[in-house]
């Protein structure tokens, strides 16, 4: 591995004047290398950080890597890492049309870290330099306790995707004006989210009944917002004072309260495995927006490696290499989804229709179809739009927002569906729909979605985990190993209540391999799953 040549720089550094003349925003400094391509792929599996700390999961899958690209040989084209400054990775055999498209791609990529609010938290942070140090604190660990330093790291690893991002991420954000009491906090936090459950509606108006308290009462507009509250929910004052006294559940980071809390973490000989918590909670939560945001980081990037490409002069004579290349990248697939090609028509569509003014109240009350197709306002504002987009969505919110029936007829998009033919016993896959919304649905489905547990801790000292159902079940197999580990951490009993599918007898019946059962709607029950002294029961509510 070693840096990009003089000459190449030079191109990266022409690629930089136009993305910034183009609109987009990076810092000045980024470091470039020349890999093979298996260096490539080695970087994959430690999340594309090369100084992530050693663990025995990175090791399996750089060898299930080298094994898949001996089998499938490719050509991973870069790979970009979120640090400061940026560094990218480069295939050592592009020439320089390739490398113009590429660093396009990257530019925005780094763009997209850089100003996107999803990835705040990452700002003022070198994470490539954090990552040494951390790596250095386990390899010291290491070296003190001996193999209980990877238990350790395996059972935090079990939990790290119930880290509190989006708690994280409403912190840093919020303006420091805002000095909101533990009670108003409890109120909308809590209270209306997690016990009364209210609506949207309701609870927007609630939060515009507060602002107008303040508005009109000063200083004394919590007492004259909350005597309204008395009457409206006479229980609240006896929950707010559980909640002070600390007998109320707490939603959110699993790592961070059995970090804070566990009695056993807190033994003097023990305290060193917070270090591996704070380490695995802090990884996660650096590569939590990553994840969150697939869709529309890869689709920026391919928007603007597209559109900037084109108008560069120096890919004369390589137009047709560009295409085929480029095909490769942003094809979309009738079966599946891709990513870059998703996200990259998804900014088109919504570059167009902010230039048309279609993103209005006006343009969604035409219900005629060709008064739709022909409607333009001419704003002229679509770049000022999807520059307003990549900095303020996730992609739950991108695809909420702007899949709809438009777009998907635009590229004959469809949800398809699987059946059995009976006469040649094989699947076979069919359209199911071309409604929007199905189509949105499945997207959506598809989007990575964490479960979503309260804790808390009771009187006898049981770790309590209630499983907020949202019609995905938690996947069964691995119940116990990570109980065993919340266990060991926590040190004493865990209870995990879930949601769990009743089975009918008479489909399973029914489903011999040859014949499927009727679709019905799933009938869903509660459970307790019990983890005591490295024993798991389960008990039916």
């Amino acid at each position: 591995m070693e840096l990009i040549d003089q000459h190449t720089k030079k191109i990266m550094e022409g690629c930089k004047e136009r993305a910034r003349d183009a609109g987009l925003r990076f810092q000045d400094e980024s470091l470039e290398y020349i890999v093979t391509n298996q260096d490539l792929l080695e970087l994959t599996p430690k999340y594309m950080i090369p100084t992530l700390y050693d663990y025995w999961v990175h090791d399996v899958e750089v060898l299930k890597e080298k094994g898949r690209y001996e089998l499938y040989p490719s050509n991973p084209y870069e790979t970009v890492i979120n640090t400061r400054p940026a560094i990218s990775f480069y295939n050592d055999n592009n020439p320089d049309w390739l490398n113009v498209m590429i660093f396009y791609h990257v530019l925005a990529h780094i763009d997209f870290f850089q100003n996107n609010m999803c990835f705040k938290h990452t700002w003022d942070e070198d994470f490539a330099g954090q990552a040494l140090s951390d790596k250095s604190t386990i390899a010291m660990l290491r070296s003190e306790r001996g193999r209980w330093v990877d238990y350790v790291i395996e059972f935090s690893r079990g939990v790290d995707n119930l880290v509190g991002f989006h708690g994280e991420l409403s912190t840093i954000n919020q303006p420091i004006e805002i000095k909101a009491s533990g009670k108003i906090d409890f109120y909308f936090d809590i209270f209306l989210q997690s016990i009364r459950r209210v609506s949207i509606t309701e609870y927007l108006k609630e939060i515009d009944r507060y602002n107008e308290a303040v508005r009109h009462f000063g200083s004394i507009a919590e007492n004259a917002f909350f005597s309204d509250v008395a009457k409206k929910y006479p229980e609240f004052e006896a929950l707010f004072g559980r909640h002070k006294s600390g007998g109320h559940k707490r939603s959110g980071d699993l790592l961070q309260f059995i970090r804070d809390n566990s009695s056993f973490l807190g033994k003097e000989e023990n305290r060193w495995m917070k270090s591996i918590l704070q380490i695995v909670r802090k990884t996660s939560l650096f590569f939590q927006p990553q994840i969150r945001t697939k869709i529309l980081n890869e689709g920026w990037a391919s928007y603007w490696h597209e559109k900037l490409f084109l108008k560069d002069d120096r890919i004369d004579g390589n137009e047709v290499p560009f295409a085929r290349v480029n095909a490769m990248v942003t094809a979309l697939p009738r079966i599946g989804i891709n990513p870059y090609a998703l996200g990259m028509r998804l900014f088109d569509h919504i570059e167009e229709m902010a230039d048309k003014g279609k993103i209005s109240t006006e343009f969604q009350r035409i219900q005629n179809e060709q008064k739709r197709r022909n409607f333009d306002g001419k704003t002229g504002l679509g770049t000022d739009y999807v520059f307003k987009i990549r900095e303020d969505f996730d992609d739950f919110l991108f695809i909420k927002t702007f899949i709809d029936q438009d777009f998907v007829d635009k590229h004959k998009l469809f949800v398809t569906g699987r059946r059995l033919n009976p006469q040649r016993m094989t699947w076979e896959y069919y359209i199911k729909s071309r409604d929007a919304g199905e189509y949105r649905q499945m997207l959506l489905d598809s989007l990575y979605h964490p479960p979503f547990i309260e804790i808390d801790a009771t009187k006898d000292g049981c770790l309590y985990l209630d499983h907020q159902f949202e019609g995905k079940p938690l996947v069964n197999e691995f119940i116990q190993n990570t109980m065993l580990g919340i266990e060991y951490l926590w040190g004493g009993p865990v209870k995990l209540e879930t949601s769990e599918l009743i089975e009918d007898p008479q489909e399973s019946m029914q489903d011999n391999g040859y014949t499927l059962p009727p679709e019905r709607e799933p009938s869903w029950h509660r459970v307790v799953y019990t983890m005591k002294d490295r024993q798991l029961s389960k008990a039916f509510l």
